[in-house]
């Protein structure tokens, strides 16, 4: 039965995508120059250099019950840093994956023998559609938004409604990573008058990142969708 075979060659259809153009591969060959910098330079800033390619899927690991500094003897400590950096090997692949999926569709788009439409004033307004579209026409896509709204959601109640927010910000910060980080560059200083438009200065910034994170994901699932149409023929 076709279904049967469909969740054995998921796999396969992510690794041609992340692996047949030179975006996807060049991204592959930053993330293992960063992984041996982690054994190479444990101490440096550049460690963390492969947790900031891979993001946001490796920031998951926070909630995962393994990982550098895993506590249990020699075995299991072995066995936590082995398991995260498969983690990480996955995350990097579906990171490729994305890319993989984006250069595929910047390739049909530009693909000789399609007509460039007529201007008009709704010109702008369709294209807009045509690139926001990846974000809401896929579940994938559907899911991961919703685990931003809610991330944001809650660090808009704990700035509001709670008398400490604590790190309610790395919730949202991390789901939408690593493009989230440029929207702290954005938000106003603690001693700036604007310093009330704080929240929403980076509530904005991480839903923009969040959107643009959804397209790329997108894209992804239509890739996939493809892939899978062509091998079904």
């Amino acid at each position: 039965m076709p279904n049967a075979s469909r969740p054995h060659r998921l796999p396969r259809r992510l690794f041609a995508l992340a692996t047949d153009n030179r975006l996807a591969r060049g991204y592959l060959a930053a993330f293992a120059a960063s992984v041996l910098v982690v054994f190479l330079f444990p101490d440096s800033d550049l460690a963390q250099s492969s947790m900031m390619l891979t993001a946001p899927l490796s920031f998951l690991g926070v909630v995962l019950p393994f990982g550098p500094g895993t506590e249990g003897g020699g075995a299991v400590e072995a066995s936590a840093v082995v398991l995260w950096a498969v983690w990480l090997g996955l995350c990097a692949l579906v990171n490729a994956a994305v890319l993989g999926a984006l250069a595929a569709g910047s390739r049909n788009a530009a693909s000789p023998g399609t007509r460039t439409p007529a201007r008009s004033t709704s010109t702008g307004r369709r294209r807009t559609r045509d690139l926001l579209a990846p974000a809401v026409d896929n579940w994938l896509a559907r899911g991961y938004l919703a685990v931003v709204a809610a991330a944001l959601g809650f660090f808009l109640v704990a700035v509001y409604a709670l008398p400490d927010p604590g790190f309610a910000g790395i919730w949202p910060l991390m789901s939408t990573a690593p493009f989230s980080f440029l929207a702290l560059v954005a938000v106003p200083t603690e001693d700036s008058a604007l310093a009330w438009l704080n929240p929403l200065t980076f509530s904005a910034g991480v839903a923009l990142c969040g959107l643009f994170n959804a397209v790329l994901l997108g894209h992804l699932a239509r890739r996939l969708r493809v892939r899978e149409a062509r091998t079904a023929a």
